[in-house]
């Protein structure tokens, strides 16, 4: 069986969740790892939250857009002014396979306000496209260095 994890990271955290994830799925499934760039994103922080909370699309380098041979979709998140960073809402509006999948939605936040919008936006764009199965966790990045955390957050969802 094959997994995908997609997911955006600008400071680390959302790549510690995704290799802690990918680990996790390792013994079930041969795992792809897609990280995401943008080629258009603002310098200052304040730019990006303005584009995140608008759910503005951003320009990425070019990735896997199909899923369909895929069993298992993860795609994870830094919450950016209560939704998804806009690198990430590009991917989940371009790609493609996704019907019927089963999906796991992962963000990582600050002070834990806004991770469930987050969450929910995304589902919204997958169940568009046909995704079932949605299973959903987020991670305070005062914990994304505890790999025991992460894993009892990953037991609950499987």
């Amino acid at each position: 069986m094959k997994a995908a994890v997609i997911y955006y990271s600008y400071s680390g955290n959302t790549r510690a969740v995704a290799q802690a994830l990918s680990a996790h799925l390792k013994g079930e499934y041969e795992v792809q790892a897609i990280e995401l760039t943008a080629l258009d994103e603002p310098a200052s922080f304040l730019g990006q939250c303005r584009r995140a909370f608008s759910h503005t699309r951003a320009q990425i380098a070019p990735v896997d857009l199909d899923l369909s041979g895929c069993d298992l979709i993860c795609v994870g998140t830094p919450v950016w002014a209560f939704g998804p960073v806009p690198a990430v809402n590009t991917y989940l509006d371009r790609c493609s396979g996704v019907e019927n999948k089963e999906v796991i939605l992962f963000a990582t936040c600050g002070s834990g306000t806004g991770n469930e919008r987050c969450l929910q936006y995304m589902q919204g764009l997958l169940a568009k496209k046909g995704a079932k199965g949605f299973k959903r966790f987020s991670i305070q990045q005062s914990k994304v260095k505890d790999k025991e955390f992460i894993l009892s957050r990953l037991k609950k969802i499987f």
